[in-house]
């Protein structure tokens, strides 16, 4: 088995995202004998060429956990480059006589990397981005003349000499209150706390098996465009009959279906049952896209 090789260089998430993502799925999902083979290959013979196919057979994983941190505010494509760099430390420390996949080992370093690339850039808060903004920043700040909020009439004052909208200034003394909050937080004293460590990804991925979550995620996306494309190739009768039986919420009797088209409820059951047959014929041998269309 071998891949189309490209330059790592050339696999860049900050040129066009969307068509990074698309790269790296094309990438096949090695099997456990051919992760092991080239596993072996690079850690016993230093073959260069086996640890870049296993990393870029692992890139859509590292695209995987990257969309788990959306929340931050941070750019994907800079959490998928920290992730990758995880990824390769991963393939340069695995050993494949350990007896795990590779992608169970990775999973800790690509997340290493991510979270520090969080906590070196979550605290950054733009508290004052336009020159309207530091103007007021810096104003109000010697405009309080106490720790407590401004009355009314306090930010109408303000507002009429800084010549600003009363609301810029209640929006700016809000963050002016405001402070950053540390990775790991604090306890309180009712043993809480509400810091990004404690809603980051828990331990459900790291407890299943991520290759699973990631083929069943892929799966799930593939079967799904299947379904619609086999749906689309009916004639409308079928289309129609599928809809009502399937898809839609207040599902049709054969008996009603029959009274619409003037057919026997039998013979409603014929149409359906062949319809279901082609699209069945979309799907892998022997898959059943009953539950699919149930979902």
């Amino acid at each position: 088995m071998s891949t189309n090789l490209l330059s790592m260089n050339s696999l860049s998430p900050g040129r066009d995202l969307a068509s990074y993502v698309q790269t790296v799925s094309a990438f096949p999902i090695l099997s456990a004998e051919e992760e092991k083979a080239l596993a072996e290959r690079f850690y016993y013979e230093k073959d260069l060429d086996a640890a870049r196919e296993l990393v870029l057979c692992h890139l859509r994983f590292v695209v995987h956990l990257a969309r788990s941190y959306q929340g931050y505010g941070l750019s994907q494509a800079d959490l998928i480059q920290e992730g990758n760099v995880g990824l390769m430390k991963a393939v340069k420390r695995f050993n494949p006589e350990v007896g795990v996949r590779l992608v169970s080992f990775a999973v800790h370093w690509i997340k290493a990397e991510m979270h520090e690339f969080i906590l070196r850039n979550w605290r950054i808060v733009k508290v004052a981005t336009t020159k309207a903004q530091r103007k007021l920043f810096f104003n109000l700040r010697s405009a309080k003349k106490r720790l407590a909020w401004l009355t009314k009439e306090e930010s109408e004052s303000v507002a009429g000499e800084l010549g600003v909208p009363v609301e810029e200034v209640t929006r700016m003394e809000s963050r002016l209150a405001g402070s950053d909050l540390g990775f790991d937080g604090y306890d309180t004293d009712d043993g809480e706390s509400n810091a990004p460590a404690h809603y980051l990804q828990g331990e459900g991925l790291a407890s299943a098996d991520p290759a699973e979550l990631v083929a069943a995620e892929d799966w799930s996306e593939a079967s799904g465009e299947t379904l619609h494309a086999a749906i689309a190739e009916l004639d409308d009768r079928s289309r129609e009959i599928i809809a009502a039986r399937w898809l839609s919420e207040d599902k049709t009797t054969l008996a009603e279906l029959a009274e619409r088209y003037g057919v026997s409820a039998e013979r409603i059951r014929q149409i359906e049952r062949n319809a279901m047959k082609k699209i069945k014929a979309s799907f892998v041998d022997g898959y059943a896209p009953e539950d699919l269309i149930a979902a």
